[in-house]
């Protein structure tokens, strides 16, 4: 089957929905937010997916199997901004290329880079079929330059399936210099915390697989508390499995994990409900060797990324680059990552927790 795309542009977004494209199990709407913010939905019998194609191309609802997925947090539409702090809420959004993590006195760059409120220029919805069949995708392109600086094209891509609750999302950086070019790249994917679930994935659970980071961003002020139980967690990382309103996450946690990889390259992680079903990620390793987990469940913002796979940690630039945790892509060179992420029902999650306990010994 060929596969056909629409090119998008901001004047053919109104107030209401105006459908875009259908098919027997797909469909695409584009429309635009109260705040003015361009939106395309995408559509299958199984839920849908809202992205915002010229800001990032963020993924920022997710719902599927009847749920909400993205994380809670007051704003209910995202805003126009470059903003990283100004516009977080979503389901997913890109970090990178050139900085990953938050700023230093030392290290001064954006949060979390140039990547995730990004001007798009290109954007398009794209019709096709691959070897896992039909899908409704969004792509688009940025361009990144910077005088006697980097200079690269970004193409982002989330792909929903006809009957999927999984989207598929990917990147491809090229460097477009003609000189070599550091990069830095973290996908981070947003859930909502769900009372009475537990975590498993596919590292050994000890404290050398599960690190709590234990420097603390500027932008935050934790109390002696949270200091303490930071502290716990680096001998006893099992305590932030069970996922209750005890656990001590405020303003957050973060983790860096050593994931073991499946026969097919591939890392698991589970957010399992009292229910049986799940939120789920799965990346590969030799993509995205590096993984963070992050919580935060504060009185206004409720979030579990249970995995943000990337090519770096985020402790910003300066140490990333010390530990050597940067790629480097030469003239003309390409960087591709896929992941997956989204829900699964109770059958399809014991077929990945049967995978994850093959590789693991843990038992909750």
């Amino acid at each position: 089957m060929k596969s056909i795309k629409i090119h998008l542009h901001r004047s053919f977004f109104q107030d209401k929905d105006k459908r875009v494209i259908e098919t027997e199990n797909l469909s695409a709407d584009q429309f635009l937010y109260s705040t003015g913010v361009c939106g395309v939905r995408i559509n299958n019998h199984q839920g849908f997916i809202e992205l915002l194609p010229f800001q990032g191309q963020q993924i920022w609802k997710a719902h599927f199997l009847g749920r909400d997925l993205q994380m809670k947090q007051p704003a209910a539409e995202p805003v126009e901004t470059t903003d990283f702090l100004k516009n977080f809420g979503c389901f997913m959004l890109h970090c990178g290329i050139l900085r990953v993590g938050a700023p230093t006195g030392s290290d001064p760059h954006l949060l979390h880079g140039e990547l995730p409120n990004a001007p798009f220029r290109e954007a398009w919805i794209n019709y096709g079929e691959d070897e896992k069949g039909r899908f409704l995708s969004l792509g688009g392109k940025y361009l990144h330059q910077q005088f006697f600086g980097a200079y690269y094209s970004a193409e982002p891509e989330v792909k929903l399936y006809e009957e999927s609750t999984v989207p598929v999302i990917s990147m491809t950086v090229k460097n477009l210099s003609g000189m070599p070019m550091e990069l830095m790249y973290l996908c981070h994917i947003n859930f909502a915390p769900v009372d009475g679930s537990h975590l498993e994935y596919s590292a050994k659970y000890n404290a050398e697989s599960i690190r709590p980071r234990t420097t603390i961003p500027s932008h935050l002020k934790p109390d002696p508390d949270y200091l303490r139980f930071i502290n716990d967690l680096k001998t006893k990382p099992e305590l932030h499995h069970q996922i209750t309103r005890v656990l001590r996450a405020d303003p957050e946690i973060v983790f860096y994990l050593d994931y073991m990889a499946d026969e097919e390259g591939k890392c698991h992680s589970l957010q399992v409900h009292p229910d049986g079903c799940a939120d789920y990620v799965c990346h590969r390793k030799n993509q995205l060797p590096k993984a963070v987990r992050w919580i935060s469940r504060t009185p206004d913002h409720d979030a579990i990324a249970i995995v943000e796979p990337g090519t770096c940690e985020v402790d910003g630039y300066v140490m990333e680059k010390e530990k050597g945790n940067l790629v480097i892509l030469n003239p003309g060179e390409e960087y591709h990552c896929e992941i997956e992420a989204g829900s699964l029902d109770a059958n399809q999650t014991d077929k990945i927790l049967g995978k994850i306990r093959e590789m693991t010994t843990f038992h909750p």
